[in-house]
């Protein structure tokens, strides 16, 4: 049976919902808390007009937040497009404009890159910044919203041929973007027991 990388995270809470799941210095979530924030941020997605196949910028480090907003951009089933974060403003304008874009999560210590592009993303709904410090009025408030929003499932059916974008820096040109299935299977050994 196939399955999305949002259903496995979903059958790893249904497991091990206190084991923790991401751990970056001296911060954790476990498993239930991830499944809450990462709710909470899906259903903001659908609240802003995100639908199914839309594309959601992902611009930030590898941090627990990223992680959370990956598995939400999943979750809502839209497709992620990561952002390189060595990328500068021609990059992001590029990935932005050519993926279509519709949301786009970025780190806040990228805010000065983000200026520079915002502005000729005219079809871009909104902007999220992650990270401590003064959000923009332009942008709205991850922890907000990962803290505050509805953290119940969304209820919508998700597709193993749902997709997730790679931009891949290639050595001439600009980023090119690849495709990809989420389509992930699970198989039971001989004995029967799930892996």
């Amino acid at each position: 049976m196939a399955y999305t990388i949002a259903d496995l995270i979903e059958h790893a809470v249904d497991l091990v919902p206190e084991r923790t799941a991401l751990e970056s210095g001296d911060r954790s979530r476990t498993y239930a808390e991830l499944e809450a924030r990462s709710n909470a941020l899906a259903h903001t997605l659908r609240e802003l007009g995100v639908q199914p196949g839309d594309r959601v910028g992902l611009y930030s480090r590898n941090t627990i937040e990223a992680v959370e907003s990956m598995v939400a951009i999943f979750k809502a089933r839209a497709v992620m497009v990561n952002v390189n974060y060595r990328y500068l403003a021609v990059e992001l304008f590029y990935i932005f404009d050519n993926s279509d874009a519709a949301v786009v999560f970025f780190d806040a210590q990228f805010t000065d890159q983000v200026e520079l592009v915002r502005g000729r993303l005219p079809k871009l709904k909104a902007w999220v910044q992650i990270g401590g410090g003064d959000v923009p009025d332009w942008a709205v408030d991850y922890d907000c919203l990962a803290a505050d929003g509805d953290p119940s499932p969304l209820g919508i059916d998700r597709s193993p041929e749902d997709l997730f974008f790679l931009y891949t820096g290639g050595t001439t040109g600009m980023p090119k973007g690849v495709m990809w299935s989420q389509s992930v299977w699970r198989q039971a050994s001989r004995e029967g027991a799930e892996k």
